[in-house]
């Protein structure tokens, strides 16, 4: 799949840089004082189980900020199944580019399958209706764009990636604001004057604040924390005027009954929060 602009050559270089001075420092000793320095070997990325696997790509250009001159065969690309006991790819060259960059493409690709894994599970729930599963901004500090790039990698949709690229009025905006009907008319007023190009999405928690955010014009009507019976009703007093999310309390097991409701799209932090990370492990190839 074709990287997300998010997930920018900028952005995943700062990320490594960030990332590797963290983990060596002054010196990775372990490999400095051990492996010559012209020592040239091999590495294989395996699986230990069954996953859908994410952060391929994302391993080759550690590996390539790191040594331009590491070199990367890939068996299985972001995105395909992989079972246990498969081999993702081979690295080779330098033994000590190799040994100094293996944890950071490990504990990246470990937490992003996880996601890509839990998401594909999560959004094969939903095929046979028009309902697309979202992401949250429930990620891990300076880890976004890994776990974003994760979700859309395992099929799932990238909701608004922060707080720049799209107005999102929830429960606490409207509260402190006063009314959403208010807060969505300063939202646009703010929007037309700083020309930008955003769209309104208002949180509603009961059926009264849907009605409100219909008459309002919100681009979006979020209904957070709803059963499905009143989901229903929702979907109903909207009738298409704008796009409609179901959020809060989301588990594998309601999904498809949520998405029966009519909903546009469904958000779940669960998919970058709680996902497990999958098994993988960089084992010497001797040459």
């Amino acid at each position: 799949m074709k990287r997300p602009a998010y997930a920018s050559d900028k952005v995943l270089k700062e990320f490594i840089r960030t990332a590797l001075e963290e983990d060596i420092q002054n010196g990775d000793h372990s490999t400095l004082s051990t492996i010559p320095k012209d020592l040239e070997q091999k590495a294989q990325l395996i699986v230990k189980e069954n996953c859908i696997l994410a952060g391929v790509e994302l391993a080759e250009i550690i590996f390539k900020n790191f040594d331009k001159n590491l070199k990367v065969e890939i068996f299985i690309k972001d995105g395909e199944s992989a079972k246990k006991g498969d081999v993702a790819f081979i690295v080779s060259g330098k033994a000590r580019s190799i040994l100094s960059t293996e944890r950071l493409v490990l504990n990246c690709m470990q937490r992003m399958s996880g996601i890509a894994t839990m998401t594909h599970d999560w959004d094969s729930r939903l095929v046979g209706t028009k309902t697309k599963l979202l992401d949250t901004r429930k990620t891990t500090p300076n880890f976004r764009v890994c776990e974003k790039w994760a979700v859309a990698i395992g099929g799932g949709t990238n909701h608004r990636y922060g707080l720049y690229d799209m107005i999102m009025l929830k429960d606490n905006h409207i509260d402190y604001n006063g009314s959403i009907t208010n807060a969505v008319k300063m939202a646009k007023d703010y929007v037309k004057k700083n020309k930008l190009k955003l769209k309104i999405e208002v949180e509603t928690r009961n059926l009264e604040e849907v009605e409100e955010a219909v008459k309002s014009g919100a681009d979006r009507i979020m209904f957070d924390n709803m059963d499905v019976e009143t989901m229903t009703k929702a979907v109903k007093i909207v009738n298409k005027k704008s796009e409609t999310e179901a959020s809060g309390g989301i588990t594998r097991e309601v999904l498809n009954s949520v998405a029966k409701t009519g909903v546009d799209f469904i958000s779940a932090g669960a998919i970058t929060h709680s996902s497990s990370n999958i098994d993988l492990s960089l084992k010497a190839l001797k040459i």
